[in-house]
């Protein structure tokens, strides 16, 4: 029965520690990419003017370079988080993949495990019971 367990040395095992890994490492660059995006947006917010501040020194001139400057690191940061968000979307579809193949990997085995059981217990109605036949 050990044999049916064993795998080819050139198949990847993908195991919930390399699974919740990369889960760690997900969280980890999502986490870190936040706190950037956070320090990024006080930053901004610093070297920002008040209305009053705008009022007193700017001209019409100024305020336009001003708005184009503005809107040109809003664009920058906004195509950046989408970068972002879609390295989290490949990441979470490459783990979702891999969830599944392992998952389909242990359905195939489970049901060929419950056939050679049945197999080799099928004059034996107890065992067949546990494993759902009405054992007739």
């Amino acid at each position: 029965m050990q044999n049916l367990c064993m795998r080819s040395k050139l198949t990847p095992v993908i195991t919930s520690d390399l699974v919740s890994e990369s889960s760690e490492n997900l969280i980890g660059f999502i986490a870190s990419t936040v706190e950037k995006l956070r320090d990024e947006v006080a930053n901004m917010r610093e070297q920002m003017a008040t209305k009053a501040d705008l009022r007193q020194v700017a001209t019409k001139e100024d305020l336009a370079r001003l708005d184009g400057r503005l809107s040109e690191r809003l664009e920058a940061a906004t195509t950046g988080i989408r970068g972002d968000i879609e390295q989290v979307h490949l990441g979470l579809d490459g783990i979702e993949r891999a969830v599944s193949s392992r998952l389909h990997h242990v359905e195939g085995q489970l049901s060929r495990l419950r056939s050679a059981v049945y197999v080799l217990s099928k004059d034996r109605p107890d065992v067949l019971r546990l494993l759902g036949q009405n054992g007739g």
